[in-house]
């Protein structure tokens, strides 16, 4: 199975802390995430990333693979590189293209100086850019014929505009306090809603 990595791509709907159930994994929990590469920015990991499609469709299937991947690719979610027009509705798909990767275990997930990050560091988040290590593998089993990717690691590159729920606090959004705190407005017993 060819493993590869995907450099600076845009993350999103990552679930990349602890396995949770996807509706098309059979019911096994795992992480997951889809990884956005920009056909116009980064169209040698594009093609990479098409490049490892046919190579384990071809390990798997031999000389019938260029058959069995159009007849996937028309089921149109069989194989885990797709056009992000097809979630258009979501942001940041449109115009791209889109790898869905998962993993029964959780992703090693870094900084980009390799130190270890946790889920409470805020990062990565839906709309920032990554590198992504995947393994893309052919099954052909009582499920099906599809190519799917596996997620192993994911390193936070830089910033992007969050999508939807995934922007992230800071100590910035707070004013600095004052040495002493006002107890005007104490919920009292002369309070009208609690008195």
């Amino acid at each position: 199975m060819p493993k590869i990595v995907l450099t600076n791509v845009r993350l999103a709907f990552p679930d990349i802390w602890e396995p949770k159930s996807f509706g098309d994994s059979g019911g096994k929990p795992s992480c997951g995430a889809s990884l956005l590469i920009d056909p116009a920015a980064n169209a040698a990991v594009l093609e990479a990333a098409k490049a490892a499609v046919h190579q384990a469709a071809t390990e798997k299937w031999l000389t019938k693979a260029s058959d069995i991947l159009k007849s996937l690719a028309a089921k149109g979610d069989a194989i885990c590189l797709r056009k992000g027009d097809t979630k258009s509705e979501y942001a940041g798909f449109a115009g791209m293209y889109y790898i869905s990767a998962r993993n029964p275990a959780r992703p090693v997930v870094v900084d980009r100086n390799k130190a270890p990050l946790t889920r409470e560091d805020g990062r990565p988040y839906a709309g920032c850019y990554v590198d992504a290590s995947i393994d893309i593998w052919a099954q052909d089993n009582n499920y099906g014929k599809r190519i799917n990717a596996k997620l192993l690691a994911l390193r936070f590159v830089r910033d992007g505009e969050a999508f939807g729920s995934g922007s992230v606090g800071s100590a910035d959004d707070f004013e600095a306090l004052e040495d002493e705190v006002s107890t005007a407005g104490e919920v009292g017993a002369s309070d009208p809603l609690f008195g």
